[in-house]
């Protein structure tokens, strides 16, 4: 009676367990070509690796119970220490699932490199210029002449392809449910590339342990259709321009409650920014001299940058 009961104990936990909710925020529900491919290696590897883990689990209870202490119709073989089967099986199985993995590794790692193109039609991208800011994104729309902080908005299947740096310390930038994470640093550039599939709002956040807020460090995309799209871009050049004064304010580390849009931006703010962490040699027009940080772009103040677009 005790067994039973503790055996039904345990088949219980699987169905409690479906009453959890799983929030659709990660690469198991994915909007973009990126995701997609991400969610078919997780799902690739995961059932190759059962085929390991799965008879660990079935078979130990059934060896335990098998050979148990107090069975007595047991078959008695203390000669016995090799098996040709039983070793092609241990060694054989664990071999081939390892090369498999190792191919499917390599081959999607290759597939998804954040400098490639994935557009088949060879379209032109829409250009993002990211910039990591202590505890904020800023979003620069290079051929439309507008930025937003804590605020991406995509036209759905369309190619996006970001540059990506940071004005501070290290962060690391993702929107699960597209895919790919990639690493934004000052005075260096990185690249993604990303492909929507699906209108929707989307979570993105900086990963990398940057300070108090970096738990706050996240932001909203917003995959929207062709006419979505361009009427926010026309929304948001009502906002206040980006300067290089609006932009030293905005660089304080701060938090800000609600994304803020910019209707102009500095001329090659983003080349200013990434140059403010290179040598004065190699950007001395720059840095105006030697300067190893243009004081227009250095912060001026703790505030958001006066007349910004909420």
């Amino acid at each position: 009676m005790n067994f039973a009961r503790r055996l039904s104990c345990l088949l219980a936990i699987p169905l409690l367990l479906t009453g959890c909710s799983l929030a659709k925020d990660g690469i198991l529900f994915p909007a973009g070509r990126v995701a997609a491919i991400q969610h078919d290696h997780l799902v690739r590897t995961t059932l190759l690796v059962m085929i390991v883990i799965v008879p660990v689990f079935v078979m130990l209870p059934v060896v335990l119970w098998r050979y148990r202490l107090t069975r007595r119709d047991s078959t008695y073989r203390p000669d016995w220490d090799f098996a040709w089967p039983l070793e092609v099986f241990i060694w054989g199985v664990p071999f081939v699932i390892v090369g498999l993995l190792s191919f499917s590794l390599w081959h999607t790692t290759h597939r998804l490199d954040p400098y490639e193109r994935l557009d088949p039609a060879g379209r032109d991208p829409l250009r993002i210029e990211v910039v990591g800011l202590d505890w904020k994104f800023l979003f620069i729309y290079p051929d439309e002449n507008i930025a937003s902080v804590n605020e991406l908005v995509l036209p759905e299947g369309r190619e996006v392809a970001f540059t990506l740096t940071a004005d501070g310390p290290m962060m690391s930038f993702v929107v699960p449910r597209l895919g790919s994470q990639i690493y934004a640093m000052a005075g260096m550039e990185t690249q993604l590339h990303l492909l929507t599939d699906e209108l929707g709002d989307f979570r993105g956040m900086n990963t990398q342990f940057n300070g108090r807020h970096f738990h706050e460090q996240k932001f909203v995309v917003r995959v929207r259709d062709d006419e979505g799209y361009r009427d926010w871009i026309a929304a948001n050049r009502a906002g206040a321009p980006m300067t290089l004064a609006a932009y030293a304010r905005l660089a304080r580390p701060s938090t800000v409650a609600r994304p803020l849009h910019f209707g102009a931006v500095a001329p090659n703010l983003f080349d200013r920014i990434v140059a403010k962490y290179r040598p004065a040699k190699n950007t001395a027009p720059m840095l105006h001299g030697d300067a190893p940080h243009p004081p227009e772009l250095r912060p001026a103040a703790h505030d958001i940058p006066a007349g910004a677009m909420p």
